[in-house]
């Protein structure tokens, strides 16, 4: 095979219309522009969002509210969704996500939150716990570990 071989797969390239070249092609005269105006020169039409020197929406509608970049996000899981896991089981954040109990492990890592009871002996490893999960988990006999 040379490179003048070459051709690309079957059906993989449209054929490019040929404008203005007479009645028959349905493209002749105007080529498809309409009659004179804005869109039948060349070069033009408008930016995206001009409204013909009308104020435009984006600059119409109000601005409202603002994203905190210093906030810190945690996956977060409550007590009562450990009961899955068999005692003595050390629980991380990778063991939740394999078993889809939290959608992805966030940057700042995970956090437990106390709602519902827990009744497994297990060790949850996490970066943040409420005062009231790590409560229930030493209730139950488990360990609640800082990262």
């Amino acid at each position: 095979m040379k490179l003048h071989e070459l051709s690309p797969a079957e059906g993989a390239k449209n054929e490019s219309k040929r404008l203005g070249r007479g009645i028959g092609s349905g493209k002749g005269k105007t080529s498809g522009k309409g009659h004179k105006g804005q869109w039948a020169r060349s070069g033009g039409g408008v930016r995206p969002g001009f409204e013909g020197g009308q104020m435009p929406i984006t600059r119409r509608l109000p601005k409202r509210g603002f994203n905190n970049f210093f906030k810190k996000i945690y996956a977060t899981v409550n007590v009562d969704e450990l009961n899955v896991f068999e005692d003595g089981t050390v629980v991380t954040a990778e063991l939740l996500y394999e078993n889809r109990i939290i959608g992805k492990i966030e940057e700042y890592g995970l956090k437990v939150l106390g709602e519902g009871t827990l009744t497994k002996k297990i060790t949850v490893q996490a970066n943040k716990f409420s005062a009231s999960a790590k409560e229930k988990i030493e209730q139950a006999g488990g360990k609640a570990e800082v990262l």
